[in-house]
């Protein structure tokens, strides 16, 4: 009976679904896909979801249904506890798996720098969960604000602060500016959401610092114009229950406090003796492997890397698609070359992965956003049409492509966000659970 090779991929995001899409119904390779949730989870839209623009079912899509025609990739729901790269085993929660080569695609996690303890008086936004969080966090606090009598107390509650004013920080801003200033702004009787502030807090010069200058003064005057205060240069030093103090003196009271300001790789790199960066993020080989583990490779937010071309490899949604790419790529080329005697030469001579640069873009707000793709600059109407071409056409499943088309223009012709709805005990709609 012929043998085929055993290709197991940890995550189940942009680089280790295209890894395994790349694998698909190829009769060599035998693929199982472990991630700790059932489903695919398009990132970039995650910020919509936190402010009730979008549902957790229209950038979410079963992993089973996406790969359901492929008939050699196996789906498990578990969580990978460790890696023994010695044995070629994992070890799960629910059960040891083997394999011949190992894709790691575990994704990101927050950094807070070396201040773990500020993690449980903030909310991140690297999943769906901590959307849901955020919406229901805000939602719940215009409630209290609007049974609330003491003036102090309201303008509390009526605070979001968000740490870190790269795209993540500006879209949630501008998204929650629309949200209260426009959706929001005929719902409520004995609070004033004109009260309801927005500070963005970004500890460098300007925001979006990989951006052009000029977008990032754009993006200041837009916010700005937005109702949003921005702080720039201080940094963050103390963060405490609906409290934070910055190193220029500046104490600011605040109900929702959201950190989107860095990210650090998931502690799985921790299991490999390979030379790894601050963050945790594993410094890979030309071709992705593992340095020093010929039969392990990385991809997505957990690698740091500078491609043959000299660019710096960012994590975005599109590089981490190349990854996982060129990764079968060179499972493929591994395979066809095993019986012959270039086996060996190959894997010290496996092609360098090379980033194709799509360009960069974020929105603010309605009809306002940046982008640029070499020497091409775009911003206001003309980047926020390109934005959400983009985004639609990167989304997976026709389903999602039209509810968050729907969505999208239900919100922009009437300002009223459908993702409203959520209970005091767990935040979150009985139909708002990913298919």
């Amino acid at each position: 009976m012929k043998s085929t090779h055993r290709v197991a991929i940890i995550g189940g995001g942009f680089a280790g679904l295209h890894c395994a899409q790349a694998l698909a119904n190829d009769e060599r390779f035998s693929v199982t896909l472990i991630d700790q949730q059932n489903h695919h989870l398009f990132q970039p839209l995650l910020y919509q979801v936190a402010t009730a623009s979008l549902s957790a079912v229209d950038i979410a899509r079963s992993l089973r249904a996406i790969l359901g025609k492929a008939r050699n990739v196996s789906v498990l729901l578990d969580t990978v506890t460790a890696i023994d790269s010695a044995q070629h085993e994992i070890t799960c929660e629910h059960g040891t798996y083997s394999y011949d080569s190992l894709v790691i695609a575990a994704g990101a996690r927050s950094s807070y720098f070396g201040k773990d303890e500020w993690a449980k008086y903030t909310f991140g936004l690297k999943s769906l969960e901590d959307s849901r969080q955020i919406r229901h966090q805000v939602l719940n606090a215009l409630e209290r604000a609007e049974r609330c009598d003491d003036p102090e107390e309201q303008r509390r509650l009526m605070t979001v602060a968000i740490i870190g004013g790269g795209p993540t920080g500006v879209e949630l801003a501008g998204a929650f500016s629309d949200l209260v200033r426009r959706a929001l702004k005929t719902d409520y009787r004995r609070i004033d959401l004109n009260d309801f502030r927005i500070i963005l807090i970004q500890s460098g010069e300007r925001l979006l610092k990989s951006f052009a200058e000029e977008h990032s003064k754009y993006t200041l005057e837009r916010l700005q114009e937005l109702g949003v205060e921005v702080i720039l240069g201080p940094r963050v030093d103390q963060i405490e229950e609906g409290y934070l103090h910055l190193n220029d003196g500046q104490e600011i009271k605040a109900e929702t406090l959201i950190w989107a300001a860095g990210v650090a790789a998931s502690p799985l790199t921790a299991s490999l003796d390979c030379p790894r960066d601050r963050g945790g993020r594993i410094e890979v080989e030309p071709s992705l492997a593992v340095p020093g583990h010929p039969h392990i490779f990385a991809a997505g937010d957990l690698v740091t890397l500078t491609d043959p071309d000299g660019k710096t490899v960012p994590g975005l949604a599109p590089a981490a698609m190349q990854m996982g790419q060129h990764i079968a790529k060179v499972l493929k080329e591994d395979q066809r070359l095993q019986k012959t005697r270039y086996a060996e030469r190959y894997q010290s001579l496996r092609p360098a992965y090379r980033f194709r640069d799509k360009g960069i873009m974020a929105i603010i707000g309605k009809n306002a956003a940046v982008a640029q793709t070499g020497k091409m600059k775009l911003k206001g109407f003309p980047a926020w049409l390109a934005w959400l071409f983009i985004h639609l056409a990167f989304l997976i499943g026709f389903r999602n492509k039209l509810a968050v088309l729907l969505s999208w223009a239900f919100s922009y012709l009437f300002d009223k966000p459908a993702a409203r709805v959520f209970s005091i005990s767990r935040g979150i709609c009985k139909d708002d659970e990913p298919q």
